[in-house]
C-alpha cells in the first residue's frame, strides 16, 4: 500500500524576487483535490498539493496567498516571540522523565552522522558541521525511543480498556499527535515525548477507543470519560502542547 502523503523538496528555500514569500515546504498528498497552505505558529509555511502538481504552479499559488500568510505569521508571532534555531544541548523528555545531553563529534570525509546513546548521554558522531544531518540523526534516536517507551505503554492501556490494536508506529508529524486506522494500526507522533505523562497517556487512551468508534460522536466520548474522566481539560491542552516541541525538531 502507498503512503497517503511524502515530503517533497523544498521549491523555493528563499525568494526569487523582492516580497516574495520565503522557505515554504510542500507536501505531496494522494488525498489532496485542491493546492491548501497551513501555517505553523512559528511561522513555517506548508503547502499541501495532488499529486503531479507542477513547481511553478505550487509557487503561483503561494504568492496568490501571500497577503494572508504574512497576516498569519504575523499574528503568531505577535502572540509567540519567535525562537532563533540551535541544536540541542540538552534534551527534556518530560513524558519519560529522562534528561539528556548531547555531544556532537565531527569526523572529516564523512557525509553521515551516527548515533550511540550510554548513560545519559547521547553522542552524535560524523558529520556535524550539518545541522541537517544533526536533526536528522536526532530524530532517528527520538523514533527509536518513543517506539521503545511506547510501546509497552499503549499495550498496558490496551489491556486496562479492554480495546486490542494490531500494531504501533512511530513517526514525527505536524498535524496530529496520534490515529488509528481501519486495520488497527495506531500511529503516536514521537513529540509526545516532549510532553507530560497525562497527555501522553490520554492520548493513548482516546486512539484505543477508536477500535470500538471511528468518530467523534458522543458514544466515543462516553467511551473516553469512563477511563479518563478529565479529557476535556487535557484534550484542550493537548491542542496547546505544540509550545513544548523544541524549535530544533522543525516541525513547527
Amino acid at each position: 500500500m502507498q503512503r497517503a502523503s511524502r515530503q517533497l523538496p523544498l521549491f523555493s528555500a528563499e525568494p526569487e524576487e523582492p516580497g516574495q514569500v520565503s522557505g515554504f515546504s510542500v507536501r505531496e498528498s494522494a488525498r489532496a483535490k485542491r493546492l491548501s497552505i497551513k501555517v505553523f505558529p512559528r511561522g513555517r509555511v506548508e503547502v499541501v498539493v495532488p499529486r503531479r502538481t507542477r513547481a511553478k504552479d505550487v509557487r503561483a499559488f503561494v504568492e496568490e496567498n501571500r497577503a494572508w500568510i504574512e497576516r498569519s505569521r504575523d499574528a503568531f508571532a505577535a502572540e509567540h516571540e519567535p525562537e532563533p534555531f540551535a541544536l540541542p544541548d540538552v534534551i527534556h523528555l518530560p513524558t519519560i522523565d529522562q534528561v539528556v545531553r548531547v555531544r556532537y563529534k565531527f569526523v572529516a570525509d564523512t557525509q553521515s552522522i551516527r548515533y550511540h546513546y550510554a548513560g545519559g548521554v547521547l553522542t552524535l558522531t560524523g558529520q556535524t558541521r550539518s545541522d541537517k544531518l544533526c536533526v536528522k540523526a536526532l530524530r532517528r534516536w527520538l523514533s527509536t525511543t518513543a517506539k521503545r517507551e511506547f510501546e509497552p505503554r499503549l499495550r498496558a492501556l490496551s489491556v486496562f480498556t479492554e480495546t486490542p490494536f494490531k500494531k504501533i508506529q512511530v513517526r514525527a508529524q505536524r498535524t496530529c499527535w496520534g490515529s488509528r486506522s481501519s486495520t488497527g494500526t495506531i500511529s503516536i507522533n514521537l513529540c509526545l515525548l516532549f510532553l507530560t505523562p497525562d497527555l501522553t497517556r490520554y492520548l493513548m487512551i482516546h486512539e484505543l477507543c477508536h477500535g470500538r468508534h471511528m468518530n467523534h460522536s458522543k458514544r466515543f466520548w462516553r467511551l473516553v470519560a469512563s477511563y479518563e474522566p478529565e479529557y476535556r481539560e487535557l484534550d484542550r491542552k493537548l491542542t496547546e502542547s505544540w509550545r513544548q516541541v523544541p524549535t530544533w525538531l522543525g516541525l513547527y
